[in-house]
């Protein structure tokens, strides 16, 4: 072997010697035998280095994979030899070998295991025993084996290529795996089972590793394999004793979890279940408050989970089944569990809680369908809802400021409770509600000296009643009488009862949601209005110490104005001047920090815009407002564009740029508080905007930063294409130019969208325009897609192929537009430029979008042109091109129908085909069926088929036929 190159398999060795030993590996893969220099390495020990180890055992892998049925029959023989021979020798090494190489070597077990057994190697895992007898070394090896094996049995992930072929490989290795395991069963198994209860035996008090591996092991085989060689008295005794074995008992839980989640007859998985039980409850195992070992009772909660719901399923199936004797035993069962249920969900570790939620939110959901509830289970329900209440709330030790992994682990855990808390209410909204509301009042009575995480669970339990007890349009407050009530006495406390000051984000942070959640209280008890704006506008909301609370709340503030709409008119100027200091550009001079980032600015700047519109004012009003928002935006906005050309320092430039971008941004978001009730013009707003555009569009020629400054007016001229209408038109011509000049592909791709929302807007009172500005922007395309670039690039190609789809949605706009003239009056050379650009399009690219696109193209030009009157030399181009294409691009070996695009793009090549018999008629169908097919090859029964179906009155026909 190449010694140098295999000096690079060190993961300290430098970046060179990597890259070597990666070719090297790389060259060994498609070589005849380098296999064997490897496989004679690893039986006679060449070499200690255990990274080279692994190395060959690599390469056996790869041989193994995708080249044993290349080997001779002596060359398999090897192979297996080489293996055994290696297992040989970890019984005689002085030191076990590292555990990636032995996971590696089982690997590589594995694999020939599925290949050979069925046919060369039936003895496979007698000769495995038979070498490692009970040597703990060779015994570690024979359940590395097994659990590789049950890997490629059971949890195989098939690397896949294309849908097709998965489905099809996954089929086929899916029969192989069932072959395999009923081969097993019939052959193997119960000696397997029988060395894994000696292994136990064995190894139960002086080596707890292998004990474990091997209750590992029974566990992933209990699920395909015979229940009862397993669920006898003789293992289950042994599994009940490791259970009281503080090294063995984890694992001893996770094998009982497995044997109880078998499928099964529901009658007998009762039985089982309850046998467990009892013994697990004899052995002192119930006793949850004597237990301190937290990872123990964390996997003991999964396995009385796993009970419990196996319990449900059979219940299920039994009611199913009309046997309600049977029904009614397993359901005694499932409450004589709820006890121990409720001890591990109350638990203080939420692990432990956590793995029991699975059989409370089944338990809840068998209570939903019982037409009555007994008294206990009555009780059972509320110590779950109490349990809920305790266990959502934050604990000392949660870091609301730089919140880590297991702070998201207890908001996923939230998430959790938050379901049972739904499925709570299904059972008992009465009860539900009663609860909520009495802790509610009780912890807002005494706000000031109760805990802040008690203060806020309470809030947020009154949030969550929002979507527990659904309403249609937030109606909370309308209907059933007890419910309103509750819920506007509880609303009417949150706003009344000064809890907005406390002293914590999350306290604050949930008052605001909740307040913004049932917004409709506010049409109920509009007096509470002011002292809600206040929270908002003060130290409690936008100008809090925190910006994390400053960011939601600007979000939460522009959602509540939106949703009161009318009765914030008394309050409007006064909110206009309170938020005044929160709109200031933020320039980048002296370092000054604002309160609001500019994202959050949005929100504000968008709330100022409805406030303004939404008001009562007269136009004239709502136009001085609206000037006095938006006048500072454009004076900083001509400063910043003269600072910034004259600035030499990059990174200064970028700061400038981004600041006359937020300028830009903050006009286009005040503009979405118009409506198509509420246009601009009604508000006598239009000058203000055309004083914006006027104001923003010289950015377009500023020659640095061009690209932020682009976007952000590009962004601007979308808004005022919906807000001023045709008042933009005279912007549109010298803006584009600007544009179009030095731009790439990235600023075409969002230029585009912009002249086809023109386009598709103002259709032929943009003609002129259009006319004008097409081979401008087609040579500036052209140029770029001509770039040279890289064979590599990924994405250089990703960009040119994104501009080509942007392309040809220009041309489908233009002509879908019904202004096809705008194409045709660019001159007979250029005409037949972009035709030909169409053409190939739907042929050349293996892009089914674009192709997709092309054919609509197409057929809706044959739809204008197709006609005798069409232009000159149009019918030439149909017959020798376009019919063409529509059979050339489906023939292409890129053409896969199992892709959706693909068979989009297919049906539009049969309309395509279809709209030209339509305008051309039989002429069409002579051309076919004498000239064009017959040179394809195509028998005369084809072409007749395929033209019948051509002239069928129902279009649906003939895509199907072409399909097909």
């Amino acid at each position: 072997m190449d010694e140098q190159a295999l000096l690079g398999l060190n993961p300290n060795a430098d970046a060179d010697f990597r890259q070597r030993a990666l070719a090297y590996f790389e060259q060994l893969k498609i070589s005849q035998d380098a296999w064997q220099v490897c496989a004679e390495a690893l039986a006679q020990s060449i070499y200690s280095d255990d990274h080279i180890k692994f190395f060959c055992f690599q390469v056996l892998e790869h041989q193994v994979k995708f080249k044993y049925s290349e080997l001779t029959e002596v060359q398999q023989q090897l192979i297996r030899e080489t293996l055994i021979t290696w297992l040989q020798a970890q019984m005689l090494n002085p030191q076990p070998e590292k555990t990636f190489i032995r996971n590696k070597a089982a690997q590589v077990f594995a694999l020939l295991f599925v290949t050979e057994y069925l046919t060369k190697w039936p003895k496979f895992f007698f000769d495995i025993l038979s070498v490692v007898d009970l040597n703990p070394r060779g015994v570690d090896m024979y359940l590395r084996i097994l659990m590789a094996v049950d890997a490629e049995l059971v949890d195989r992930d098939v690397v896949h290529t294309s849908e097709a072929s998965y489905y099809f490989a996954l089929t086929l290795e899916a029969r192989r795996n069932t072959l395999l395991k009923d081969t097993m069963r019939e052959q193997c198994i119960p000696s397997l089972v029988e060395s894994w209860y000696q292994i136990l035996q064995n190894y139960q008090y002086n080596n707890s590793e292998l004990t474990c591996q091997c209750l590992e092991v029974v566990g992933a085989y209990v699920s395909w394999i015979d229940l009862s060689l397993i669920a006898n008295e003789r293992f289950i005794n042994m599994l009940l004793g490791h259970m009281s074995v503080e090294v063995l008992r984890e694992e001893a839980c996770d094998c009982l979890f497995e044997i109880v989640n078998k499928g099964m007859d529901p009658i007998d998985k009762t039985k089982l279940v309850e046998s467990l039980c009892q013994v697990l409850q004899s052995a002192g195992l119930f006793s949850i408050d004597q237990e301190d070992d937290v990872d123990f009772l964390a996997r003991f909660s999964k396995l009385v989970n796993g009970m419990g719901q196996a319990l449900i399923a059979s219940w299920t199936k039994l009611i199913k089944n009309g046997d309600m004797k049977s029904a009614q035993d397993t359901l005694q069962a499932i409450e004589a569990k709820v006890a121990l249920m409720l001890q591990l969900l109350i638990h203080e570790d939420d692990d432990i809680s956590s793995n029991i939620i699975g059989f409370c939110y089944d338990y809840l959901h068998i209570l939903k369908q019982l037409s009555a509830l007994s008294d206990q289970q009555k009780a059972n329900v509320e110590a779950i809802m109490l349990a809920v209440m305790k266990k959502l709330t934050y604990d000392e030790e949660y870091n609301f400021e730089n919140e880590g992994e297991d702070e998201a682990m207890f908001v996923e855990y939230r998430k959790q409770l938050k379901l049972l808390l739904d499925r709570l209410a299904q059972v008992s909204p009465e009860l539900l509600l009663a609860s909520v509301r009495r802790v509610f009042n009780t912890t807002l009575q005494n706000w000031q000296t109760t805990r802040f995480m008690e203060v806020e669970v309470a809030i947020r339990l009154l949030y969550m009643l929002a979507e527990a007890l659904p309403v249609s349009h937030g109606a909370h407050f309308s209907g059933d009488v007890t419910k309103a009530t509750a819920l506007q006495d509880m609303m009417r406390t949150l706003v009344t009862s000064g809890v907005s000051a406390y002293q914590h984000t999350s306290v604050t942070l949930e008052f605001f949601e909740t307040v913004v959640r049932y917004e409709k209280f506010f049409a109920v008890e509009p007096q509470h209005i002011p002292t809600v704006l206040m929270a908002f506008l003060d130290h409690r909301g936008l100008r809090h110490t925190s910006p994390k609370v400053r960011s939601r709340t600007a979000y939460l503030f522009s959602r509540f104005v939106k949703s009161l709409n009318k009765q914030m008119n008394p309050f409007i100027e006064d909110v206009l001047n309170r938020i005044q200091d929160l709109m200031e550009l933020s320039p980048p001079e002296n370092g000054y920090q604002a309160l609001l980032s500019s994202d959050d600015q949005l929100f504000i700047y968008e709330t100022a815009g409805v406030l303004i519109v939404n008001s009562e004012y007269s136009a004239e009003r709502k136009q001085v407002l609206m000037r006095n928002l938006l006048t500072p935006l454009m004076e900083k906005f001509k400063v910043l564009l003269e600072k910034l050309v004259m600035a030499q320092d990059e990174d200064r430039q970028m700061a400038l740029a981004d600041c006359l971008n937020h300028a830009v941004g903050f006009a286009s978001r005040t503009s979405k508080a118009f409506s198509n009730k509420q246009t601009v013009k009604q508000c006598g707003c239009s000058e203000v905007y055309l004083d914006c555009l006027q104001t923003f569009l010289p950015a377009l020629s500023c020659p640095l930063q061009k690209e932020v400054l682009r976007s952000g007016v590009r962004t601007f001229l979308h808004r005022m294409i919906i807000c001023l209408e045709e008042e933009v038109l005279p912007f549109i011509p010298s803006a584009s130019e600007h544009m179009l000049k030095d731009c790439e592909a990235k600023d075409l791709q969002e230029f585009i969208p912009l002249i086809n929302q023109i386009t598709a807007k103002f259709k032929t009172q943009v003609s002129p325009f259009l006319q004008q500005m097409f081979m401008p922007l087609l040579h500036a395309i052209f140029e770029v897609l001509l770039l040279p670039a890289e064979e590599n690039d990924q994405s250089a190609a990703l960009e040119k192929q994104m501009l080509r789809r942007s392309y040809f949605a220009f041309l489908q706009t233009v002509t879908g537009s019904g202004m096809s003239e705008v194409i045709a009056n660019q001159g007979a050379e250029n005409v037949e430029r972009v035709l030909f650009t169409v053409i190939q399009g739907a042929v050349d690219y293996p892009d089914p979008i674009a192709q997709k696109t092309c054919f609509i193209i197409l057929s809706k030009l044959v739809e204008l042109w197709g006609g005798k009157d069409g232009p000159v030399g149009f019918a030439d181009f149909v017959y020798k091109h376009i019919v063409p294409a529509c059979f050339l691009a489906p023939l292409k070996q890129t053409f896969d129908l199992a892709d959706a695009q693909t068979v989009l793009a297919l049906s539009e090549c049969a309309v395509t085909l279809k709209t030209i018999h339509l305008k051309r008629g039989p002429e069409c169908i002579q051309y076919l069926q004498q000239e064009y097919l017959p040179s394809l090859q195509v028998a005369p029964e084809i072409i007749q088929e395929f033209c019948q179906a051509l002239q069928q009155p129902d279009a649906k026909v003939f895509k199907n036929y072409l399909k097909v």
